[in-house]
This record gives C-alpha cells, sequence and structure tokens, in this order.
C-alpha cells in the first residue's frame, strides 16, 4: 500500500485546488515557515477521519476550513482526498487497485466520507484501514 496523491481543496491554508503527486522514491515537501507544510500531515490525519480538534492544531472542528484573507474570502467548505495504490490488496479486493477516500466538511458542520465516491461512514473508513498499522 503506497500512496499516489493528496488532493487539497479549502483546507486550513489551502484555499485554492492543490494536489501532491507521491512518485515512486522519495518525496519532501520544504517551504518557509508559515506556509502549510505542517498542515499536509493534518490533512492526511484529518481525511483518515481524525475527530481530535486538538491534534489537528485547532479549537473547533471548523477551524480545518479556509478563514479567509484580506484579498480571499472564507470557503464554505473543506475537502481532503487520499489516493491509495492498492495493488498488492493491504486494503482488500473489494475496492480495486486504486483506493480513494474523501472527507468533507461544511461550516454547517455536516459531514462525507467517501471511499471511490461512494458515500459511506467514519466507521467504513476506520474499517478499511484496520490491521494496515495505518490508523
Amino acid at each position: 500500500m503506497k500512496l499516489k496523491k493528496l488532493e487539497l481543496y479549502g483546507f486550513k491554508s489551502f484555499a485554492q485546488r492543490t494536489e501532491i503527486v507521491f512518485d515512486e522514491g522519495i518525496t519532501g515537501i520544504v517551504g518557509p515557515n508559515g506556509s502549510g507544510k505542517s498542515n499536509i500531515g493534518d490533512a492526511v490525519r484529518w481525511v483518515l477521519g481524525e475527530q481530535s480538534t486538538k491534534t489537528l492544531r485547532g479549537n473547533k472542528m471548523e477551524d480545518v476550513i479556509f478563514s479567509g484573507t484580506k484579498t480571499r474570502k472564507a470557503m464554505g467548505f473543506a475537502a481532503v482526498t487520499l489516493e491509495i495504490n492498492n495493488e498488492t490488496g493491504e486494503l482488500g479486493d473489494a475496492y480495486g487497485a486504486v483506493v480513494s477516500v474523501t472527507r468533507k466538511l461544511y461550516r454547517s458542520g455536516d459531514s462525507e466520507y467517501r471511499i471511490n465516491g461512494k458515500n459511506v461512514r467514519l466507521k467504513d473508513v476506520t474499517e478499511l484501514f484496520m490491521d494496515t498499522g495505518t490508523v
């Protein structure tokens, strides 16, 4: 099981749709202080179902939604998609060679979880990664 891609939109400092592709070998993320490097790690934890706002370095879950700047208005939701290579079948054969997990949170407090585009529960996401050492 290997990470293929991480897509962020409206998550913390990522107001623009951002895609990070994890090619073979090592992928390094560098940048100055305050550029959002830690937010990438937070996004991975969040999409896998993290419920602790302290772990995500916030006070309430709404803090993961881009809150705006002087020149850009606040977003109405945050969405993160993690795409995983499942050619080895560690996540089960039912999902295919590529598994995508998405979490979306709206300012209203409503949220969605999806596996390969299908609406699921948080419990389903947790069960998907059970016994993989991921969650």
